[in-house]
């Protein structure tokens, strides 16, 4: 493992092993044990989207490790005067210890990593969001789940979280079902791949069908980043997907619901679901950090 950038760039041990040290981390640190192997490494945040839970997680996760942040918007970047991608990934990589990279384009995650001489990191792009679904899963082994036992629901747009999401399906064994509206479904050969992989995957579009009996219940906002001229369009398309207690009335009794955040209230999720008792989404939140850490311990330390 030398970058991260999608969740099968990882074997299914490495993946167990960063979940399992981010819940160690977090007991640990929590209890005031000074744990500081990044004393005197620093990471660079490359950050093309605006973002407040992964900027701040790997922030706090790095200096809580002992290391230290350079946050670096596209505009304060010679990207945005034409330098080329690469020559910024070899630059940087005599100066920083590791690169989160947060973009639209999975190419440009690709290709830092191409060019780069140190640890690239997706933050996100448009196709993934490889660390989030890997603190989202933390969350439901925090939780007292088995993985492969699970039957999880992804209910929404087939966006680059229902992507990662389908490869960790692929990576862990867990039943997921996609309930997407007609034309916003997941990328294709990503589906594909992971069925390849022997995922067991269904994509439906029937919310119930795909909520009935799950034990996991996942969201998401209907209109992404880049996508705010649709958004009203979306909210149509969108209505019969909201996560309400209705339709959580068909998952299993102790279904748990995740939402990465940020949340429209009202729209892909009520208040009422959000503030309740099955909600974990302000575990799953801090989860970020811990998860972050890891990661960062494994590729940097």
């Amino acid at each position: 493992m030398k970058h991260l950038k999608r969740i099968l760039d990882l074997r299914p041990e490495e993946a167990e092993g960063l979940i399992r040290r981010g819940l160690e981390l977090k007991k640990r640190l929590r209890a005031g044990v000074p744990h500081r192997p990044l004393l005197g490494k620093i990471l660079a945040l490359i950050f093309e989207k605006p973002s407040t839970r992964t900027r701040v997680s790997f922030e706090a996760a790095m200096m809580k490790l002992g290391g230290q942040t350079i946050f670096l918007s596209s505009r304060d970047l010679q990207l945005a005067r034409g330098e080329p991608l690469k020559d910024t990934a070899r630059v940087l990589s005599r100066y920083v210890d590791g690169i989160v990279v947060r973009t639209f384009g999975q190419e440009v995650v690709e290709e830092l990593a191409a060019y780069a001489e140190v640890p690239v990191i997706n933050g996100l792009s448009d196709r993934f969001h490889p660390c989030q679904v890997l603190s989202d899963l933390m969350t439901v082994v925090e939780t007292g789940r088995k993985l492969g036992d699970l039957v999880v629901a992804w209910v929404g747009d087939g966006n680059n979280m229902a992507n990662s999401w389908i490869e960790a399906a692929a990576l862990f064994g867990f039943e997921l079902r996609l309930a997407c509206p007609e034309g916003y479904d997941p990328d294709p050969e990503v589906l594909e791949e992971a069925r390849s992989r022997g995922a067991r995957i269904a994509l439906l579009r029937d919310p119930v069908e795909a909520v009935r009996g799950a034990e996991v219940v996942n969201t998401d906002v209907w209109a992404s980043m880049g996508q705010e001229a649709e958004a009203e369009e979306r909210r149509r398309v969108f209505q019969p997907y909201q996560v309400n207690s209705r339709l959580l009335r068909h998952a299993a009794p102790e279904a748990i619901v995740l939402h990465c955040l940020p949340a429209h209230r009202g729209e892909e999720i009520t208040e009422e679901v959000l503030e309740g008792p099955q909600s974990v989404v302000w575990d799953q939140s801090e989860n970020k950090m811990w998860l972050h850490a890891a990661v960062l311990e494994k590729l940097l330390a």
